[in-house]
């Protein structure tokens, strides 16, 4: 979309369509559970990687799907725009937010590759082990717990109907 466009209004903001969406994901990385049960900490990183972790689980389930697979980097775009803007409001300074946000992008990628390849073989040992260095516990020995809860969830969302998922809903 370009500049003219997006100052003017000459066109809708593609993401807009993936924005509720967005706002499941991060409904989804906030529920308690991961927190109480699950070992998370309960801090801005601990936030960070369940947001992480549950939108890394949103991409696998859209790039299965033809007709989502085309959209992932609009819902990228939408998880840039709000890491982008948490920084800000955290006093982060224009020189700084860039840098910040090419390192969150390239942890992102690291960990749907490792979550993508754990998931594909149902390797619960292996997913464990990926939770461990990838998300901030509070309490170590709950990788296991989170492991199986990140697969409940991505069974949830390879349930889901794609129309569902557009429209930000995860099925039961």
């Amino acid at each position: 979309m370009s500049l003219f466009a997006r100052l003017f209004g000459t066109q809708t903001d593609p993401r807009e369509q993936w924005r509720s969406l967005w706002h499941t994901i991060v409904e989804q990385a906030r529920e308690p559970d991961w927190y109480r049960m699950c070992g998370v900490a309960d801090t801005v990183e601990g936030r960070f990687d369940m947001i992480t972790l549950v939108l890394s689980l949103v991409m696998l389930r859209m790039e299965g799907d033809e007709e989502l697979a085309p959209h992932t980097a609009l819902v990228t775009e939408l998880f840039v725009e709000d890491m982008e803007g948490q920084l800000r409001e955290a006093g982060i300074g224009d020189p700084t937010v860039g840098k910040r946000i090419g390192k969150l992008m390239s942890s992102m990628g690291g960990r749907l590759g490792t979550y993508r390849a754990a998931l594909a073989d149902e390797d619960r040992a292996a997913l464990a082990e990926a939770l461990k260095r990838n998300v901030t516990m509070a309490q170590e020995d709950e990788a296991h717990a989170l492991a199986e809860r990140m697969i409940r969830l991505h069974k949830r969302l390879e349930r889901t109907e794609t129309k569902q998922l557009r429209d930000g809903e995860i099925a039961a």
